[in-house]
């Protein structure tokens, strides 16, 4: 299965790479991003574009793949609402339709967030990006993550998850315990997505619970 991974280097983005480099299942990562990985593995290719609104897919190797993981994103703070559009939608969008052309049959696995659809502002920014995807691919999968537990020291880009993570961390997995249903492992988030790009799943919009259950050894 070959496999194409956006947003290597975040926290999301790191645990699913991890898993993807792991699974004997996957014979190549083709990792797009504004940063290289600085992983080194005979299955990975990086490529490092500074502009992630240039949606040029026409290159050898965007051809033949089998799975999309969407891992980029963005806090709204701060942002204005045609901000956060661009940078969610847009950039989603942007890439979802230029690899769809190529690979009509692809599962595509979006990570999107708990909430999703709500009437925050940036959950209806989310829910349209959801309904486009479902739209433009018969096999699409929304992830609404909802606290992540990350296992193998992957950390976050943004400096307050950073710091959230640093303070209350330790306390993932007590709340995993009273709240099973809203904490997942990155190693459960990677295996659940390899999983949906190689035989789906009944569901197409999954919560914490769902992701435990697909990604359990």
């Amino acid at each position: 299965m070959k496999v194409l991974l956006f947003g290597a280097t975040g926290m999301v983005g790191q645990g699913v790479l991890r898993e993807c480099l792991l699974d004997d299942g996957v014979e190549r990562v083709l990792a797009v991003g504004r940063r290289p990985t600085r992983r080194t593995d005979p299955k990975l290719r990086e490529i490092v574009r500074d502009d992630l609104f240039d949606f040029d897919a026409s290159g050898a190797e965007f051809r033949g793949l089998h799975g999309c993981f969407f891992c980029l994103g963005v806090s709204s703070a701060g942002m204005s609402e045609a901000e956060y559009t661009r940078l969610t939608y847009d950039l989603t969008l942007g890439w979802a339709r230029s690899l769809a052309a190529l690979n009509p049959a692809m599962t595509f696995v979006y990570v999107s967030g708990a909430g999703t659809g709500g009437e925050a502002m940036w959950a209806r920014v989310k829910k349209r990006t959801e309904d486009d995807l479902l739209a433009l691919f018969p096999s699409a999968y929304m992830i609404r993550l909802s606290l992540l537990r990350p296992m193998h020291g992957e950390v976050s880009k943004t400096r307050w998850t950073r710091i959230a993570y640093a303070a209350l961390g330790w306390l993932t997995p007590v709340f995993r315990a009273v709240a099973p249903g809203a904490v997942v492992t990155t190693e459960e988030l990677g295996r659940a997505m390899i999983r949906l790009a190689r035989k789906g799943a009944p569901k197409h919009v999954l919560d914490p619970r769902d992701l435990r259950a697909l990604g359990g050894k």
